[in-house]
């Protein structure tokens, strides 16, 4: 009796049962390890110079690198992030216990009134900023309200992904080799798709993403050195406004000039107007073509469409993981056209 089929069904309905288990086991750490390997994918170039640095001394190079992100990117992120919080709840219960009134929103209503003045054509302007700002503020706290919730289950996070992040330096080469044995393809098309998934991880982060960041500090920066009130908070809408194209960090930073002249400080007004002509406008033009790298890259209004979308479906990670779930597709889909050409052509 052939008991091979049987045999065969019986392992692999063991095997999935098992995927199953070991998917919820490590589900909530998936967002640590995915963004660990996305970090991992960043500063390989740092971990290959730390590596020769230490003479081939894999734990220690593995070991500094994972410092040097620590320093140079979780600390200030998680910094910038309580800010935006506290400057939100802090902007969110003034509008709730001034009646929906501060001096921003008030001064917000009066710049558009006063714009209707110039216009030759008489316009009844009626639109509540106070309101808007309430459901803005609203939404931003809900999402951000979860991260900050749970402080342990935050900080479990950060270690997940620090520990995750040394051994993806110190052994990822072992793991990539593992995952090319056991995948069914060519390993000339595995070593595609991993190069063309890294490129598309730098693409994002060293493109759009990091100019927008960068404008979102400039003008919170400026919008604390000329006055503007909640600088943090108008900062982060400033980067993500970067992301639009044609427009940018101008839809944010043009009412809070408008805000500053009409309130009667002209001279602020124009610092900073001219803050955001230089240090915001020309970053796009001198930092952009210098962090984007050549290959697989995407438009800045799919960008856009994918971080909110990320924001919506992921929680407050999804700035990062949106765009990169769209980079994936796009890279996976080239790769699939190339192997179909490849076919057809036998």
């Amino acid at each position: 009796m052939n008991n091979g089929k049987p045999q065969l069904y019986f392992l692999l309905a063991i095997l999935v049962g098992t995927f199953v288990l070991a998917f919820f086991i490590f589900r909530p750490f998936l967002y640590a390890l995915i963004l660990a390997m996305v970090f991992a994918t960043v500063f390989a170039p740092f971990h290959k110079k730390a590596f020769i640095i230490t003479r081939g001394r894999s734990a220690l190079a593995a070991l500094l690198t994972t410092i040097s992100v620590l320093i140079v990117v979780i600390a200030p992120l998680a910094f910038l992030s309580v800010q935006i919080f506290q400057e939100a709840t802090q902007l969110y219960l003034s509008l709730l216990n001034n009646g929906g009134a501060t001096d921003f929103s008030r001064g917000v209503g009066d710049t558009m009134q006063s714009l209707t003045k110039f216009s030759p054509v008489p316009i009844e302007f009626s639109v509540d900023v106070n309101q808007y700002l309430k459901l803005g503020l609203s939404w931003l706290l809900q999402h951000l309200g979860p991260l900050f919730a749970n402080v342990a289950k935050a900080m479990v996070g950060v270690f997940i992904f620090l520990v995750a992040l040394y051994y993806l330096f110190k052994d990822g080469h072992k793991l990539k080799e593992v995952v090319v044995a056991l995948s069914p393809l060519q390993d000339i098309h595995d070593e595609t798709i991993f190069n063309k998934l890294a490129l598309a991880i730098n693409s994002v982060l060293k493109g759009s993403l990091a100019v927008g960041l960068v404008q979102g500090i400039l003008t919170a920066v400026g919008f604390a050195i000329f006055g503007v009130p909640n600088a943090a908070l108008w900062g982060s809408v400033a980067a993500i406004a970067a992301l639009i194209p044609g427009i940018g960090t101008a839809l944010v930073l043009l009412p809070a000039i408008l805000y500053l002249y009409f309130s009667g400080e002209t001279f602020f007004s124009a610092g900073l107007l001219l803050w955001g002509v230089t240090a915001v406008g020309l970053v796009d033009n001198f930092l952009g073509p210098k962090l984007v790298e050549r290959g697989t890259q995407l438009h800045p209004f799919l960008i856009l469409l994918s971080i909110l979308g990320g924001i919506g479906f992921f929680g407050p990670l999804g700035f990062l993981l949106g765009p990169l779930v769209l980079s994936l597709l796009f890279a996976l889909l080239e790769i699939y056209f190339a192997i179909k050409k490849e076919h057809e052509g036998r």
